[in-house]
C-alpha cells in the first residue's frame, strides 16, 4: 500500500494519491472530487498543449473556466506517455500511488506499455479506474467515443424532448459525469477493499453507457415485463400526475411533483379543487395517471392565473412539492442556497475572484475544501518528480530537454 507522505490534513482522503492521466470530463471529474476531500491528486498531461479540456467552452481572456473548476486542488505536472521515456516515468509515479485514472483506449494501453496487467506489476496495491465511452468487451470496446453517445444509447435522448419532437441531448456533460459519480463509489469500494479487508488493488472499468442506463431502469423493466417501450413525454412522467412545468402570470415557471399520493391531494386543495378527492379519477393514483391530461389542464390554468410568488406561497402553505424554474442568475441568489454556501468564492491568479460550486457532500468530520483552482501545464513538475520521485535537477533538465516533460 502506497500513502502519501504529504502533511495530514483534516480532507477524509487524506493520505490517497491519485494520478489523474484522463482527459476530459469523466476520469478528470473523479479525480476532482477526491481532491476536494483531501486526496493529493496528480494530473499529468501532455506537454504544451495539456488536457483538451484546456480549450472546451468559455474562455477568458484565453483561459478555460471549466478548466478553471474542474482541475481544483490538483497538482498539475506534463509527461509525454507517447516516448518510452515518459512511460518509463509514469510506471515510477503510479508505483508511488494509490489510485490511477485513465480514459486511453485499451489498444493504446497495450502499446504503451501501460495496461493494467503491467502496472499491477509495479504496484500490486494499485487501484486503477479505466473509464471509457463502451467499456471493455465487446466490439466497440477499442472505438472512440465522449458523453453524447452515452446519452443516446443508454435511452435518455429518446425519453427527452417532447412526444412530436426529436430525441433530445442535455446541455452539459451529464453521462460524463453520472459515469463519474458511478466509478467514484468503484475506486471507493476498491479501496475499502485493499485498506480494511486487506485485499489487492484492482481494476475497475466504468463505461459512459451503462451508468446512466442504470438511472432509466424502469424502461428495462417495462419492457421486460410488459413489453412496454417507453416513448417522449416532454416534462410528464408515467409514474406520477401531476408532474409538469407550468408558466405563471407573470412569465415565470413552476416545476411540481406530485410522486407522493399525499402530495397529490394537496395539490387540489392547493388550487381549490377539494372536490375532486370524492372521485376515483382523481383520488387514486392510477386514476390519476389515467387522467394526466385533464390534470394537467387544470393546474395550468390556476397556476397562470398567479404570480410565480403568489403560486409558490399558496403550494408552500399547503405543503405541494413545487419549485420555480432557476435560471443561473436565481440559482446563485437564492437565499436557502446562500446560507448553506452552495456557492463559494476563490481568488486565481489568472482570473481573480471566481464563484464556483462547493464541494457536494457535507461530511461533518472531515469537510472538503476548494483550496485553489486549475493551474498551467506543468506547473508543478519539481514537486511531483523531485519532491515524489527524488529526481535530480540534471535528470529534470534532461527529460524536458527531451521532450518527456
Amino acid at each position: 500500500m502506497k500513502r502519501s507522505d504529504r502533511a495530514p490534513t483534516m480532507g477524509a482522503l487524506s493520505g490517497v494519491r491519485v494520478v489523474d492521466a484522463a482527459t476530459l470530463g469523466a476520469g478528470p471529474f473523479v479525480a476532482t472530487m477526491m481532491a476536494e476531500y483531501g486526496a493529493e491528486v496528480i494530473k499529468v498531461e501532455q506537454p504544451g498543449s495539456g488536457d483538451p479540456l484546456r480549450h472546451w467552452g468559455p474562455q477568458k481572456n484565453g483561459v478555460g473556466l471549466m478548466w478553471k473548476s474542474m482541475s481544483r486542488n490538483k497538482k498539475t505536472a506534463s509527461l509525454n506517455l507517447r516516448l518510452r521515456a515518459g512511460q518509463d516515468v509514469f510506471k515510477q509515479l503510479v508505483a508511488a500511488s494509490d489510485v490511477l485514472i485513465m480514459n486511453t483506449r485499451p489498444s493504446t494501453l497495450r502499446t504503451w506499455g501501460l495496461a493494467y496487467e503491467e502496472l499491477r506489476d509495479v504496484n500490486a496495491g494499485l487501484v486503477m479506474l479505466h473509464i471509457t465511452a463502451f467499456g471493455a468487451g465487446g466490439p466497440r470496446s477499442d472505438q472512440p467515443g465522449f458523453g453524447t453517445l452515452g446519452e443516446a444509447m443508454s435511452g435518455f435522448a429518446h425519453l427527452t424532448g417532447e412526444p412530436s419532437g426529436p430525441p433530445t441531448l442535455p446541455p452539459f456533460m451529464l453521462a460524463d459525469s453520472v459515469a463519474a459519480l458511478t466509478a467514484l463509489s468503484g475506486v471507493m469500494m476498491a479501496l475499502h477493499h485493499r485498506d480494511v479487508g486487506g485485499g489487492d488493488g484492482q481494476l475497475i472499468d466504468v463505461n459512459l453507457i451503462e451508468p446512466l442506463a442504470r438511472l432509466l431502469e424502469h424502461t428495462v423493466l417495462s419492457y421486460d415485463q410488459l413489453g412496454l417501450v417507453a416513448q417522449r413525454m416532454g416534462n410528464r412522467w408515467d409514474v406520477s400526475v401531476p408532474r409538469n412545468t407550468y408558466r405563471t402570470l407573470d412569465g415565470k415557471w413552476i416545476a411540481m411533483s406530485g410522486s407522493a399520493p399525499s402530495i397529490a391531494r394537496r395539490v387540489f386543495l392547493a388550487i381549490d379543487r377539494e372536490d375532486l378527492l370524492s372521485q376515483p379519477a382523481y383520488a387514486d393514483a392510477q386514476g390519476r395517471l389515467a387522467n394526466a391530461v385533464e390534470i394537467d389542464r387544470l393546474v395550468a390554468e390556476w397556476i397562470s392565473a398567479k404570480t410565480l410568488d403568489d403560486a409558490m406561497k399558496t403550494f408552500t402553505d399547503h405543503g405541494v412539492a413545487a419549485a420555480p424554474v432557476y435560471d443561473v442568475v436565481e440559482l446563485l441568489e437564492d437565499e436557502h442556497l446562500v446560507q448553506r454556501k452552495a456557492f463559494v468564492p476563490i481568488k486565481d491568479p489568472d482570473l481573480g475572484q471566481v464563484t464556483v460550486q462547493a464541494p457536494v457532500m457535507r461530511l461533518s468530520r472531515t469537510p472538503g475544501a476548494v483550496e485553489h483552482l486549475g493551474r498551467e501545464v506543468g506547473a508543478d513538475n519539481v514537486a511531483v518528480y523531485q519532491g515524489i520521485l527524488g529526481f535530480t535537477n540534471e535528470r529534470m533538465m534532461a527529460l524536458s530537454e527531451e521532450g518527456v516533460i
